[in-house]
């Protein structure tokens, strides 16, 4: 089949956050005349994750709160686990990032009566420090990035889905990305001296889950298959209040932000009993983590769950005028789908939302590959093993900020395009035809069969025998998808096609999933093995680094480097590491 073939200078994947960021922040570094591009699965500010943030973006502005504080929360809430050198930056750059969302972005954030910026309490955290635009924070600031991405000189191929990385002949650098215009059917091969990768998570492959279904882990598949290092594949982030509204409907799974548990809202079990402090004394606030497999155990008791299996969440006790007034786009979101959240009860599920893993990269967003940058949800490092909730867009703004910079620097330094090995564009264009060659069967029981798998097997609370036998399934579903065959007579806005492509993805990344689960023997965050529920010793702390070789995956485990400051320390304002006994005094 017939390639186009084009060339740029900066190429951009995704326009969240993280992407948006980066093309703003090129326009600056780069040298006059350096040609931008951004490409995106779907339309420019009307996809991605960062536009379905609900809650905020944490932020240390004063009133006691610090850098510092912000930073030992990352890396404590992250159970040691996080690279120091991220999340430091992640916690000291958001403070920059929020002016610039401010003042040259143009957001518009919620305010105390003073003017200054109102922050709200979110689990895991020592202050209120969570910056937000009501429960509306995502649309926000993607609807702002958006005006000032679509008033500058940067070309936008949109519907373009990116399909594959490929190296040069050597396997040194990066020359390109293979996409398909989806418009058309076609392929299109782009040539760029840097490429970000900001095409976010998406773990849908569970049966429960946030992320609209398109995000289906692209870019961590094509990063397995150029052998680039993934690291924390196992730290799947459940969300413990997705919405649960039955099988029927698209809304289950939406989260219902942390905010509210933030405000004081309650968790009750099907018989009505509030239950979180039966499992940790800071009941509906403690972490992510700590209340999803709260919410689990409590689902797998017999006669204890609401009509569709979950629990409740309410918060009437607060008063319904004063829930209305501070959480309006949860009470619209629950009234859609037959719920009072102001003044009944809620049905709840724990969802997967975020993920922790990624690429290996540096804190410049460098990896391993030269020309490759990552940034957003596709890097591993900066959260270890349970991200807070509101690090999220902040991740992703200031990493995309980074990224943008970064690239415009190094440009300066690359010569002429690279030429792409050709046999690995080849066989990645084989790769995505090979649907087109097998007879028609339908995608979607597939793709149920594995969410039901990884739900079931690799999800909140994980074991040895559920794990082995979540691999088994993975695989046998993997063998189906190879056989199924989709109607290719009309590749323009074959959708069928890319349910195909999109499950592919799922699946590849599923086992990645599964195989660094089974390799980490503690329990550790967002990651919970039954038959290993001890954490391991925090100073002997490792992350694991999955690498594909071929047809061979292989799991490994790194040390972790304490940069800053190691357990048994906290970090003070002065910025010098001390043990908690001495800041106690």
């Amino acid at each position: 089949m017939q390639i186009e073939r084009h060339d740029t200078d900066i190429l951009i994947l995704g326009t969240g956050g993280a992407g948006m960021f980066a093309a703003l922040h090129a326009q600056q570094s780069a040298p006059a005349g350096t040609k931008i591009t951004i490409a995106v699965k779907g339309l420019i500010g009307k996809c991605g994750c960062t536009r379905m943030v609900q809650g905020g973006y944490n932020v240390a502005l004063g009133g006691g709160d610090t850098v510092e504080r912000h930073f030992m929360d990352t890396i404590q809430g992250g159970k040691w686990l996080p690279n120091q050198d991220m999340a430091w930056k992640l916690c000291e750059q958001a403070v920059v990032r929020i002016r610039e969302l401010e003042n040259e972005i143009g957001c518009f954030f919620d305010r105390n009566p003073d003017g200054s910026l109102h922050q709200k309490a979110f689990a895991g955290q020592t202050a209120d420090r969570t910056v937000h635009k009501g429960d509306l924070t995502g649309i926000e600031i993607i609807n702002r990035l958006m005006e000032q991405v679509l008033s500058r000189p940067v070309e936008k191929l949109q519907e373009h889905r990116a399909i594959g990385l490929i190296p040069t002949k050597d396997g040194s650098a990066l020359a390109g990305v293979l996409m398909i215009d989806m418009r058309s059917g076609k392929f299109r091969f782009v040539r760029a001296k840097t490429v970000l990768m900001g095409t976010g998570g998406g773990p849908t492959m569970y049966k429960y889950h946030t992320p609209s279904g398109d995000k289906t882990m692209d870019g961590l598949a094509m990063a397995l298959r150029v052998g680039l290092p993934l690291r924390d594949m196992e730290m799947v982030q459940f969300h413990p209040t997705g919405l649960l509204a039955g099988d029927h409907t698209k809304m289950t799974g939406t989260v219902l932000e942390e905010g509210l548990r933030g405000a004081g809202g309650q968790l009750l079990n099907g018989a009505e009993n509030r239950f979180m402090f039966d499992y940790d004394a800071k009941g509906e606030r403690a972490t992510r983590d700590v209340v999803s497999r709260g919410i689990f155990a409590e689902m797998r008791k017999s006669n204890t769950t609401t009509p569709n299996g979950g629990v409740y969440i309410s918060m009437s006790h607060l008063g319904p005028e004063n829930v209305r007034a501070k959480f309006p786009g949860m009470v619209k979101r629950c009234a859609d789908s037959g719920f009072d959240l102001a003044a009944g009860l809620v049905e709840v599920v724990p969802t997967a939302h975020y993920f922790m893993g990624g690429v290996v990269v540096d804190p410049d967003t460098r990896t391993a590959l030269e020309g490759l940058y990552v940034a957003g949800e596709d890097a591993g490092g900066a959260h270890g093993s349970n991200r807070l909730g509101g690090n999220g867009v902040a991740n992703s703004t200031v990493y995309g900020g980074v990224a943008g910079d970064v690239m415009g620097m190094d440009i300066r330094n690359m010569g002429a395009l690279r030429d792409p090995d050709e046999s690995v564009l080849e066989a990645e264009i084989t790769r995505a035809l090979r649907p087109l060659q097998n007879k028609i069967a339908p995608i979607q029981p597939l793709r149920d069969k594995l969410q039901e798998a990884m739900w079931e097997d690799v999800g909140v609370m994980r074991t040895e025998t559920g794990m082995e036998r979540g691999l088994t399934r993975i695989a046998d579903i993997q063998a189906e998808l190879l056989e199924a065959g989709v109607a290719g007579d009309n590749l323009a806005f074959n959708l069928t096609w890319h349910d195909w492509l999109n499950l592919a993805s799922l699946c590849e990344v599923s086992e990645v999933i599964t195989k660094a689960g089974l390799a980490r023997e503690n329990s550790r965050g967002a990651h919970y093995r039954e038959d290993f529920p001890d954490s391991g010793s925090m100073e002997s702390s490792y992350f694991t680094v999955a690498r594909q070789t071929g047809d061979t995956l292989d799991v490994t485990r790194e040390d972790v480097q304490f940069t800053i400051v190691k357990p048994g320390e906290t970090i003070l304002p002065e910025g010098e590491p001390v043990s908690l006994v001495e800041a106690a005094e």
